[in-house]
């Protein structure tokens, strides 16, 4: 379980940004304080914040403080497969049912574990229970992931994903049909007001954009490519849930379940990067894996 800590905002902490005052409030480091602010765990006011936002004066703190507990031994993940490795980086196809690094309430296995467990050496930078990770794919979305294994390596990706100079594009298989063939979803994310283990869009949330273009059109779904722009948690799912296509499967934005499918049908099929270090611009792609494929091939034969 985790701990939620609230507190008002300290006169002598007023101004001062998230992540700094956080760590002067809590004794804890500001990068792990940055950390708790991306994670989407740090609110005002009952706002979502991020790490360089400034504190107001008078305003009320809420952070969701993960538990202590003993790291869990790296294990080996099955289907997880290195495409691509040198010393800087390693770029993995992850399966559905892997999260990216340890977390409260998550207790199965993990990117950090199985690359520890590989032999892979990651970055130290950042936070101790998420070495090399420089950004994340839900537990149930499938798909290409950077892992840094330098800590060069490692400031300079979680750079270029702030400064949006990285690729991402996915594949979803949504509810419904679009009534537009090409659009952008232009709508802030933050804590679901219901329901803390959702995100929904929310007035005065992150500020989040996705692109997307449809693929195909089957009865009762299409399939869409969605590119984007920031890398909020949830961010596909929520917004095509709050335009009304839900991903196909999802089990926490779907109002219903799809048979031969325990997730949500969504895959990041290509990242493109310049590389930390030679500057070249490198590119992947990944297939569907076979339950997804499985599930296209259902909506294609109605």
């Amino acid at each position: 379980m985790s701990e939620v800590r609230s507190l008002p905002v300290p006169d002598g902490l007023a101004g001062d940004r998230v992540d700094a005052g956080l760590a002067r409030l809590l004794g804890m480091s500001r990068t792990k304080a940055a950390d708790l602010a991306e994670q989407g765990a740090v609110s005002v006011d009952g706002r979502s914040v991020g790490k360089s936002d400034r504190l107001p004066a008078g305003g009320w703190l809420i952070v969701d403080l993960p538990d202590v507990r003993t790291p869990k031994a790296p294990e080996p993940v099955p289907g997880l497969r290195i495409r691509y490795e040198d010393p800087d980086l390693v770029l993995i196809d992850k399966p559905a049912g892997v999260a990216a690094h340890p977390s409260p309430g998550w207790d199965g296995p993990t990117v950090v574990g199985a690359l520890t467990a590989a032999g892979v050496h990651l970055a130290r930078a950042g936070a101790a229970e998420r070495e090399g990770i420089v950004h994340r794919l839900d537990a149930g979305t499938s798909g290409l992931m950077i892992v840094a294994k330098s800590d060069s390596a490692y400031s300079v990706l979680k750079r270029a994903f702030k400064e949006r100079t990285v690729t991402r594009r996915y594949h979803a298989l949504v509810h419904g049909h679009l009534t537009t063939p090409v659009g952008t979803i232009d709508a802030p994310i933050g804590r679901h007001p219901g329901a803390e283990y959702r995100f929904a869009v929310v007035t005065g949330g992150r500020e989040a954009r996705s692109h997307y273009e449809v693929i195909e059109a089957f009865r009762g779904a299409t399939l869409v490519e969605v590119e984007l722009e920031t890398g909020r948690t949830h961010q596909i799912r929520v917004h095509m849930e709050a335009i009304g296509h839900p991903c196909v499967g999802d089990p926490t934005y779907a109002a219903q379940g799809t048979p031969g499918l325990t997730r949500q049908w969504l895959h990041a099929v290509e990242v493109g990067f310049h590389h930390p270090t030679t500057g070249e611009w490198h590119e992947e792609r990944s297939e569907y894996p076979d339950d997804l494929q499985h599930v296209l091939d259902r909506y294609a034969a109605e």
